[in-house]
């Protein structure tokens, strides 16, 4: 893990508590892991990691505000922003409460929107959404995707270069969408190769995403880096999210 980049966020966040007068309230912060029904409802396609099980659906709520993050190591907490705050970043566990709690306080104050993931066939209209974003922001680049989105991943094949890593064994060396999926131990070589990055927004939880800014262009995607990518000054995209 990058300490340098995730003590750089975690002081953003708490000055934005600290100037609100949030972190001496005994405000409870209580999270638990969704089913997914809940996550992502019912779609058509059934390759999405959250249905398969590779992950899950953190989510904390504030104030009854929701901020959502996907996780390997799903569980449920509770405490106040201090202890959140306070809380050593030594896991994804660890990780995705920070980061959901970053995502539910920041949509609460106003700063950020679409943190609740979005349900049914909304991720197949995100996808094309994106397609249009890139042609019309970046014209024909070549595109690293980092973490599998099959969706995204079908529809960006039909318009871009593309190579996509991904952490899950199941999917290393397969084909999907007429693009075989590589492990990260490709992934220096596929971004040297990359005009663009377009990675999920759950690297902020698997401490991975400082391996995508700065090198190029990037595009974080998804509801989980809501508030990172607010904080730290990086581009996300995410369209059907409420």
């Amino acid at each position: 893990m990058d300490d340098a980049f995730y003590g750089e966020m975690r002081q953003k966040f708490k000055k934005l508590v600290e100037d609100h007068n949030l972190l001496e309230e005994e405000i409870i912060i209580s999270g638990r892991t969704l089913s997914v029904e809940e996550a992502i409802g019912n779609p058509e396609r059934r390759d999405y990691p959250i249905v398969k099980g590779q992950e899950k659906l953190m989510q904390a709520e504030f104030k009854g505000i929701k901020g959502q993050a996907f996780t390997d190591m799903p569980a449920s907490f509770n405490g106040d922003l201090k202890e959140v705050l306070d809380r050593p970043l030594n896991n994804n566990f660890d990780r995705a409460v920070l980061v959901s709690t970053m995502n539910a306080v920041c949509r609460y104050l106003g700063l950020i929107d679409k943190t609740v993931h979005c349900h049914d066939e909304a991720p197949e209209i995100c996808s094309r959404n994106l397609v249009t974003y890139i042609s019309e922001k970046y014209g024909i680049p070549k595109v690293a995707m980092i973490g599998l989105q099959p969706a995204m991943l079908e529809r960006l094949a039909e318009k871009f270069p593309i190579r996509c890593v991904d952490m899950d064994p199941d999917n290393i060396g397969k084909s999907k969408s007429g693009v075989e999926i590589e492990g990260m131990a490709a992934t220096d070589e596929v971004l040297e190769w990359c005009d663009l990055i377009v990675a999920t927004g759950s690297t902020v939880v698997n401490a991975t995403i400082v391996n995508y800014c700065n090198k190029k262009p990037a595009i974080f995607f998804g509801t989980s880096g809501a508030a990172a990518c607010y904080l730290m000054g990086l581009q996300r995209f995410c369209t059907e999210a409420s």
